[in-house]
């Protein structure tokens, strides 16, 4: 009889609790939100330019995208585009394999990136290797402040040089 009731109670208590599967976006929580951003017109193009951008989680949690969009008053260099607006779309092919993302923008560009995270709150993409030039597009968190920056590598160099490098708060 206690044997029976001892196997009873053993068939009744759940051998493992399953979580579910992790979160992937789980390192990319602290994009989250509105954004707004003005740019350092000391470095790259050297335009000034405010806008905002935000991060969200769209597709039922399955996809985070990031809508940008400058506001009026952009001051740049003649080939600067003012008006500019831009998509990026973060996704993991399969949930064992690693978070990609993808850009469109306002003036044509599609850039597919790579993403690794130098530290908890900051995250870097880098383009995929081409013919042309490389992309690395970096999000960086300092207390309240995003800080971010738009970097291009010329074929066969090895150094970075900023497009664009922005700072702002949610």
């Amino acid at each position: 009889m206690r044997a029976f009731i001892l196997s009873t109670l053993i068939a009744c208590v759940p051998m493992s609790v399953s979580a579910g599967p992790p979160d992937a976006f789980a390192p990319l929580q602290f994009l989250e939100g509105t954004w707004t951003a003005k740019t350092n017109p000391k470095t790259g193009v050297g335009a000034t330019v405010l806008g905002t951008y935000s991060f969200v989680r769209e597709l039922d949690g399955h996809v985070l995208a990031r809508h940008g969009k400058t506001a009026s008053g952009c001051k740049g260099p003649e080939s600067f585009d003012c008006d500019h607006g831009d998509l990026l779309y973060i996704y993991q092919d399969a949930a064992d394999q690693p978070l990609k993302a993808i850009y469109f923008d306002s003036e044509g560009h599609v850039i597919h990136y790579e993403l690794s995270f130098p530290s908890p709150t900051a995250v870097t993409f880098l383009s995929e290797p081409s013919p042309g030039p490389r992309f690395r597009l970096v999000y960086e968190l300092d207390q309240a402040v995003m800080y971010g920056k738009f970097q291009v590598q010329p074929p066969g160099q090895t150094g970075w040089t900023s497009y664009l490098e922005w700072s702002g708060t949610r």
